[in-house]
């Protein structure tokens, strides 16, 4: 079996965890680093990480031979980032948000059909195992209907995380608080409820000196018919303080919740108790001064790996991350982040 050999693009902190994840994997290689911050280059370098380093993206993709780059770079990036990859015929798996608007997601998509190459996206809490609960309970239809859906996301984030980069809080690069905190939600409620057909919703920005909202509340409607809500903000004090899922059918309700997903806080479904024993071992990505979404990028990249090596399918790709792209565009519709 032929190990994958990969290239990180970018390596501020989501970039590290893959350099993590890839060095760990066992049918994986790292086999170039490119950022265009030369000091970060060189203190990989010095942790003793061995691969081809580069501080110019195209110059990587021109004389590097690796099967897929990780792009992990600002989100206003993404869209050009994986498009010129796929015209170097590489394979590409691009952070959330996967682009900002759906129109760069359909150029990503379609970039890397016409070059024979396969576009996936990073989705990393349907590997939690609370989600993995609700999700087979969901499949078998043990709920029954289900008439109502909530949806938290309540975390912290100080005026001094916004000033670390440049992109952060800019319309322009970041494009809003739902692609950068809530995207990874908004993932899961569209795979198990389908579209947003109908989103009425107020933001603003309330606690910070930025540019896109800090506060955001939407009424949805999906396409299985349920009804549904998410509040979301970055105004919490002092620290995150939930993450959750509320799910309530005819025949049962679940509550998904702690700080990123990592708990069951409520599981009360007809004739489907919830297994005996079960370990969350589910943690989050923790960056120093605060903590984001689920760190199960292992779970993605090994399976990932797998697909390639075998031909199949299971990873999502362009078409089903660029569903949450969608989804975010109509919670956005009429607001100031249009």
């Amino acid at each position: 079996m032929n190990n994958i050999r990969f290239a990180v693009v970018g390596c501020g902190h989501i970039g590290k965890r893959h350099l993590k994840v890839i060095l760990g994997e066992e049918n994986a290689e790292l086999t170039a680093i490119c950022d265009n911050d030369t000091g970060k280059l060189e203190a990989i370098k010095n942790s003793g990480i061995e691969a081809h380093f580069f501080d110019d993206y195209e110059k990587m993709l021109q004389e590097s031979n690796v099967d897929i780059v990780c792009i992990c770079t600002p989100h206003g990036l993404h869209a050009e980032m994986s498009i010129l990859a796929a015209k170097y015929k590489k394979h590409i798996l691009v952070e959330k948000p996967m682009s900002l608007n759906s129109s760069e997601g359909r150029e990503m998509i379609k970039s890397a059909e016409e070059n024979g190459v396969r576009l996936y996206v990073v989705k990393q809490n349907r590997y939690n195992k609370p989600i993995h609960l609700a999700n087979e309970a969901l499949k078998n239809k043990k709920l029954g209907k289900v008439f109502m859906v909530q949806c938290n996301v309540l975390w912290n984030r100080n005026q001094e995380y916004y000033e670390q980069s440049s992109w952060r809080g800019r319309k322009s690069s970041e494009g809003g608080a739902l692609f950068t905190q809530v995207s990874h939600f908004l993932d899961l409620l569209v795979w198990w409820f389908g579209e947003i057909e109908e989103a009425k919703t107020l933001v603003d920005t309330l606690n910070h000196e930025i540019e896109i909202e800090d506060c955001g509340v939407s009424a949805l409607k999906f396409k299985n018919g349920s009804l549904g809500s998410i509040m979301w903000t970055n105004c919490v004090y002092n620290s995150n303080y939930e993450g959750s899922i509320t799910i309530l059918g005819e025949k049962g309700t679940i509550k998904i919740g702690g700080q990123y997903l990592n708990e069951i806080e409520y599981w009360d479904v007809n004739s489907y108790p919830l297994p005996i024993d079960v370990e969350f071992e589910d943690k989050p990505n923790s960056y120093g001064t605060y903590q984001g979404s689920s760190s199960n990028h292992d779970k993605l990249v090994h399976e990932l790996v797998l697909e390639i090596i075998q031909d199949r399918k299971g990873v999502v790709e362009g078409e089903e991350g660029l569903k949450s792209i969608e989804a975010i565009e109509k919670i956005y519709r009429h607001t100031k982040l249009q």
